[in-house]
């Protein structure tokens, strides 16, 4: 049987999409390849990126704003020195990209001007830390990615 070659083209052509199909299929069946969104209320989120913003801007007018080191006890948050602790109120929120059941949160309650996140709490890799927080009635945001 001999094939020409208008015949051999269309053969290729289904070749090229069956294989190229075996891919797609394959990857939207097999859970290794999970493809969730990043967060579940995604929409909602982006609403509230504007007043992240407002609050982001407020943080960076002040003096010296919130920031944060790693220790052996596990990640400190030192709050600026010129505030006073007992109007300080808010939460920390820990978000880890890679899953999301390892995501916390906790509220912010001060004694001295530093705030504990037991390392117990955390895993090796990248986490993404947001400090939601007010001071006398004004809101603050304090955003960092780091490597832990």
């Amino acid at each position: 049987m001999k094939i020409n070659w208008g015949t051999g083209i269309v053969i290729a052509f289904v070749l090229f999409i069956s294989f190229i199909m075996y891919f797609v299929v394959n990857m939207m069946v097999d859970k290794k390849y999970d493809h969730d969104l990043v967060t579940e209320d995604y929409y909602k989120k982006e609403v509230e990126f504007n007043k992240d913003m407002v609050q982001e801007t407020n943080a960076k007018s002040l003096a010296e704003d919130v920031s944060w080191k790693k220790t052996a006890e596990g990640i400190i948050i030192e709050f600026p020195k010129t505030l006073q602790v007992e109007n300080i109120t808010g939460n920390v929120f820990l978000y880890r990209p890679s899953n999301k059941q390892f995501d916390f949160e906790m509220p912010i309650s001060l004694s001295n001007h530093n705030l504990l996140i037991p390392d117990k709490r955390l895993l090796g890799g990248r986490w993404n830390i947001k400090v939601y927080w007010q001071y006398n009635d004004t809101s603050y945001l304090f955003k960092k990615d780091i490597i832990y």
